[in-house]
């Protein structure tokens, strides 16, 4: 887990001794040499250390996209039987796209993991990502960006559920294949890693030794986790939520360290809007010019309406493209990227923006699903009467709605939020109270509830406290190169 190279047997000791134990570890294994790698390795070390207390499984998944994946699926099952290793194949059902293929994969691949880790109740899933794999993502976002990347992270969150470890991560593929080869186990060679038409294929031609690499990547690692740890910070001195739609930045916030108010305006921008990632830097730039200067108005960037008022910055989810979901009984997803909607109930439901709805708006659709006792929040309240105006105001309008609802709360501001917050429906009417009540709406966080990296953990955590959500789950660990967390 340290970013300095490694022998893959001293870095899967490290790794096993730094586990909280008695631990189940799912491995990840694909056949090729990274992942088979990786299982004997954990396999050697496990059965030499009993006293761990460590049992592991595996699975493969199968995304059936070529001819002999089945085939090879079987053959790493048969590996895993002789070393006594209980194993599930896990296969990728149904159509597969024609456009963005490695993205989808990855994201079925993931899902499988974790559905496969469910049923051996497993505590942790492990991948065989390597320092080659490393290499060639720092140098593809480099490509992109003069910014130092952290590259690949040594452990990552997945769907609030699951941490995925990757104790591999500064060992080398030659060290892996070395070991492999003294014992002789063989391992399959994916012919897509020899297709020029991906991008990782094309930049592992091209990619030379660079001795100083796990110096910039323990760097940027500390800097990255040192923002995180500062941006929690800043949400508490500087942030408040009001009703789960609208957040408000308090003057002095915009007058911190821009490094730390780049950092977290990025990730305010991808939850408020929905987005899986942050903006780009042009976006981002504009934003901070934006919000640190000195004239009162609004601007849109990443689905976000920044609107600047002498009380601070108020950010919403714009109005405009927000899709409908629709949930048959029993059925859960997510809501234009923010809300987390579980149907309950008996029927089909409909989840759509209040501003778009032909609806009447109520508060119980308007403003009482996504509120979960946000901590902070003290101007919507459930017993207050909604809107009858839900036209946006003149952002500049510095008169304030001084009745019920969002007392002391610009009026331009609180209904452009109210405007893009949820309204249940069923068949065209709006849910009945008690029907209402059977739907589980809760708020998600684009950027950190799918995949979340253990650098921008501390700050996800903190943002969970202010929405009142549940907290992330933590690392399965009991200390990080050595030291004790």
């Amino acid at each position: 887990m340290s970013p300095e190279a490694a022998s893959p047997q001293l870095a899967i000791l490290q790794f096993l001794t730094s586990l909280q134990s008695p631990a189940r570890i799912l491995v990840a294994i694909s056949g090729g040499s990274d992942s088979t790698g990786l299982l004997l390795l954990l396999d050697e070390a496990v059965k030499a250390a009993p006293h761990l207390k460590i049992s592991l499984y595996a699975a493969t998944v199968d995304h059936a996209l070529r001819a002999g994946s089945a085939d090879e699926a079987r053959d790493v099952a048969a590996l895993c039987a002789s070393l006594g290793i209980p194993h599930i194949i896990m296969i990728w059902q149904g159509d597969k796209p024609k456009t963005g293929i490695m993205v989808a994969a990855r994201e079925a691949r993931y899902g499988l993991l974790a559905t496969a880790a469910e049923s051996f109740e497993a505590d942790l899933i492990v991948t065989g990502h390597t320092f080659d794999d490393q290499r060639e993502t720092l140098q593809m976002r480099g490509m992109r960006t003069e910014q130092v990347s952290t590259g690949i992270a040594d452990a990552l969150l997945f769907d609030r559920r699951f941490w995925i470890l990757r104790p591999l991560l500064f060992s080398t593929r030659a060290d892996i294949r070395a070991f492999l080869n003294e014992r002789g186990v063989p391992w399959i060679d994916d012919p897509s890693n020899e297709d020029m038409k991906y991008e990782r294929v094309r930049m592992r031609r091209q990619l030379s030794a660079d001795a100083g690499m796990e110096k910039d990547i323990s760097a940027a690692w500390e800097e990255r986790l040192a923002l995180s740890s500062r941006g929690a910070e800043w949400l508490d001195r500087h942030f408040r939520l009001h009703g789960g739609l609208l957040g408000q930045v308090m003057p002095d916030g915009l007058r911190q360290d821009r490094a730390v108010l780049d950092y977290v305006l990025a990730r305010l921008t991808a939850v408020f809007g929905g987005q899986p990632f942050a903006p780009g830097r042009g976006h981002m730039e504009r934003v901070l010019t934006f919000a640190t200067g000195s004239r009162l108005g609004r601007m849109t960037a990443g689905r976000v309406v920044f609107d600047i008022r002498r009380d601070g910055l108020y950010l919403a989810r714009e109005s405009r493209g927000i899709l409908p979901l629709v949930l048959r009984p029993g059925e859960a997803g997510v809501w234009d990227g923010r809300f987390e909607a579980v149907n309950r109930s008996g029927t089909t439901i409909g989840v759509e923006a209040q501003a778009g709805a032909s609806l009447i708006p109520l508060l119980v659709t308007g403003i009482q699903p996504p509120r979960v006792g946000a901590v902070n929040d003290s101007t919507m309240r459930e017993d207050s009467p909604a809107p009858k105006d839900l036209g946006a105001l003149d952002s500049c309008d510095e008169h304030r709605n001084e009745g019920g609802l969002g007392r002391d709360l610009p009026k331009g501001a609180l209904k452009r939020a109210i405007a893009a917050a949820p309204v249940l429906s069923a068949e065209g009417n709006l849910l009945s109270e008690e029907s209402a009540r059977m739907v589980e709406l809760t708020p998600y966080f684009a950027p950190f509830d799918r995949f979340l990296t253990r650098f921008d953990f501390i700050f996800a955590n903190r943002l969970s406290a202010v929405f009142a959500t549940a907290p992330y789950a933590r690392l399965p660990l009991r200390s990080i190169d050595g030291k004790i967390i």
